[in-house]
């Protein structure tokens, strides 16, 4: 590329040679000042073009190397991440099933549930299987395995029952003829008797959850992930046929196995030349590899080189008496995005980058990526606030943001009315329904207290059944009428399967007496512990917060009430 380069200005150089030639034939006389100095200015512009041009290439293709290994390490300690977290969760999802199994282990129906709904629910396995300490099948899914009453005499199955702990085993030719590596975990009984154990299988031929987790990552560019075991085994590549294929020699799987993590150049199997990152599991005896081959790598910077060469050698030769007044230019928008880089974290960043004069293409493209590097970094700290001041499972605010809103209702004294919600015998529906339709429960109620309140009030989940709701600028007696309107809504609505639902409510408000926040809030709670105390699926305000033109019509509302 860079001798194509050259030519071209070669011959834009013999052409002013040949302009020069023609001159000084023409009008006989020897080459004055002004053409001696245009003549320098082209061949110092076009020197330090070269120069700079050359020097450009190679610092930005070392540095597209370097970043290239270095995106590809974090790319692999990603993955790493990933596939330890999901290993975490299903020898979790393994422990919790291994508990109920234990209580009901002589139980073959409890045993065929548990493997079905461990393998459906999840979705973690390929199968399940739940053997005695013989090795015998005692329950499996799918059933389409047919392995009920069969002695498993697998490598797996014979790591598992020797181990008595949990573990991930190497892969192995299972007794259906799958390529398969099993997580297990042990059955002890109350009196710590090893009853057997519980385990998921991950078909590596076949798609499964380790697939969906790592080919999502696979490129057309020639870039590939691949995955290998202790024993230099292939648990996963985008070649299918290559799993369970064992490589030798390669020393990036060396390197990785020796639990390091890093980046380096090779040579693959198909020799070429690669750039790769690679980093070791936690959990697992495992190694991950992430790389791209070098001609990729650099294919986008010569095209870019040449967009640039195509684009400034014209202006460049141009416009060379203007040499200094560009330099001048083109440093202005550089030292102007220099200085904004500084305060990348600042939410008037954007706004200033905008206002970047950038006239020429490498300014424009640098002010492009810092207003995507801005926006990816404000959108990041919002969603990491956002994610910090939300109850995950409902939705709605958390404790935190509560305490925000109240700092900033405070701050700008604006009176309130705080709510203080529970649900009446919650306990029971998680007794008796489980903790997922608890979750349900919960869920429902937040979307009705949602809907009821105002578009400005403020709604937390503040932990397990309670909820605080505040309503902004609003009078004890409206705040009591909404209140009713919510406690009817949630005792009308059916939540299947558990039916319908009664809550009690406590109500204060702020400002009251010069009582701070925390003591309102303490008012609430006892206002709704109030009306847990008197029967429950009922509101009581404090009695403090009562104006006198509410008193009458609150008090004859409780009356009608009771």
């Amino acid at each position: 590329m860079l001798s194509f380069i050259v030519s071209i200005i070669a011959k834009e150089i013999q052409g002013q040679h040949r302009e020069v030639s023609i001159l000084l034939g023409r009008v006989n006389i020897n080459l004055d000042l002004k053409k001696l100095i245009l003549f320098l200015a082209i061949s110092v512009t076009v020197i330090t073009f070269l120069n700079g041009f050359y020097s450009s290439y190679q610092v930005q293709k070392q540095q597209l190397q370097s970043q290239t290994l270095k995106n590809h390490n974090a790319y692999a300690a990603k993955l790493v991440s990933a596939t330890d977290r999901f290993l975490l969760a299903a020898q979790q999802q393994l422990a919790y099933s291994a508990k109920i199994l234990a209580i009901q282990f002589n139980d073959a129906n409890t045993l065929a549930q548990e493997a079905q709904r461990l393998r459906l629910q999840t979705d973690s396995f390929n199968s399940t299987v739940v053997v005695d300490k013989n090795g015998v099948v005692l329950a499996h899914s799918p059933l389409s395995l047919k392995l009920k009453g069969q002695l498993l005499e697998s490598d797996g199955a014979k790591q598992a029952l020797a181990n008595k702990k949990p573990m991930i085993s190497e892969p192995y030719i299972s007794a259906v003829g799958n390529l398969v590596i099993v997580i297990s975990h042990p059955i002890f009984n109350s009196q710590g008797e090893y009853l057997g154990y519980i385990g998921g299988t991950l078909y590596l031929k076949q798609k499964g959850i380790l697939h969906d987790l790592l080919q999502v990552h696979f490129h057309k560019d020639g870039s590939y992930i691949y995955v290998v075991d202790k024993n230099r085994r292939l648990l996963y590549h985008p070649d299918v046929a290559r799993i369970g294929e064992q490589v030798f020699g390669n020393p990036v799987i060396e390197a990785v196995l020796r639990g390091e993590s890093g980046t380096r150049q090779l040579i693959n199997s198909q020799n070429i030349v690669m750039l790769a990152g690679y980093a070791p599991l936690k959990s697992a005896s495992w190694g991950i590899v992430t790389q791209r081959p070098l001609d990729a790598t650099f294919a986008p910077l010569d095209d870019l080189m040449m967009n640039v060469l195509y684009r400034t050698l014209p202006v460049g030769l141009a416009t060379f008496i203007f040499i200094w007044v560009l330099a001048r230019l083109i440093s202005k928008p550089l030292r102007q995005l220099a200085e904004t880089a500084k305060t990348l974290d600042n939410p008037s960043t954007s706004q200033q980058l905008k206002q970047v004069r950038s006239w020429y293409y490498e300014s424009s493209e640098l002010r492009l990526a810092m207003l995507k590097g801005v926006g990816l970094l404000q959108n990041q700290i919002g969603l990491l606030q956002h994610e910090a001041q939300t109850d995950p499972l409902t939705g709605l605010h958390n404790r935190r943001s509560l305490e925000l809103m109240l700092d900033q209702l405070t701050l700008q004294q604006t009176p309130f009315t705080v709510l203080a919600i529970d649900i009446d015998f919650f306990k029971r529906v998680n007794d008796e329904f489980g903790h997922d339709i608890g979750d349900i429960v919960l869920q429902s109620l937040a979307k009705i207290i949602v809907d009821v309140t105002r578009e400005n009030d403020f709604v937390a989940r503040t932990g397990g059944e309670e909820f605080i709701v505040i309503l902004p600028n609003i009078n004890a007696k409206s705040a009591y009428q909404l209140a009713e309107r919510l406690r009817m809504r949630v005792s009308e609505t059916i939540i299947e399967p558990v039916g319908s639902i009664n809550i009690s409510i406590g109500i204060s408000g702020w400002p009251l007496m010069q009582l701070s926040v925390e003591e309102i809030l303490k008012q609430a709670d006892q206002a709704l512990y109030k009306a847990k105390k008197t029967g429950r699926n009922r509101c009581i305000i404090d009695s403090q917060f009562i104006q006198s033109d509410d008193s009458q019509f609150i008090q004859s509302e409780l009356v009608e009430q009771e």
